[in-house]
């Protein structure tokens, strides 16, 4: 709908209780729309409307670090419970749907915002398709 002008009402989610809320976020449409999230190359539908197709590739420790002090800091989880959902459902996710996704990336950004030269790269592509 984004793409043929039409405004969406996009769900929310809440980490806290793991499901959606009942509000939503307006979106408008604009001339470039980006679409993120770690399952976003592993659906076809997906991959077949997206015209630069990105993958951000970070370690897994550093994935690991982030993840935990975000779901104590801003969710407050306790550490057992962070850890025992990575071994038990996040890495082995990942492992099986996110990393294989990677293969349908057009550009596989190794060191995320600090690669200047991917950077660079999307920028040049996205001002490409604004003109």
């Amino acid at each position: 709908m984004l793409s043929k002008g039409s405004s969406i009402e996009v769900p929310v989610y809440d980490f806290t209780t793991h499901s959606r809320k009942t509000e939503t976020q307006r979106v408008e449409p604009r001339k470039v729309v980006i679409v993120e999230g770690i399952l976003v190359l592993a659906e076809v539908e997906l991959r077949k409307r997206i015209d630069i197709k990105l993958y951000v590739d970070t370690p897994a420790d550093i994935r690991f670090v982030r993840r935990l002090q975000r779901d104590i800091t801003d969710r407050g989880r306790s550490v057992d419970s962070v850890i025992d959902q990575y071994v038990n459902t996040v890495r082995p996710m990942h492992e099986e749907f996110v990393e294989p996704s990677k293969r349908h990336a057009d550009l596989i950004i190794p060191e995320g915002g600090e690669n200047l030269v991917a950077i660079d790269a999307i920028i040049a592509r996205v001002e490409r398709l604004l003109v």
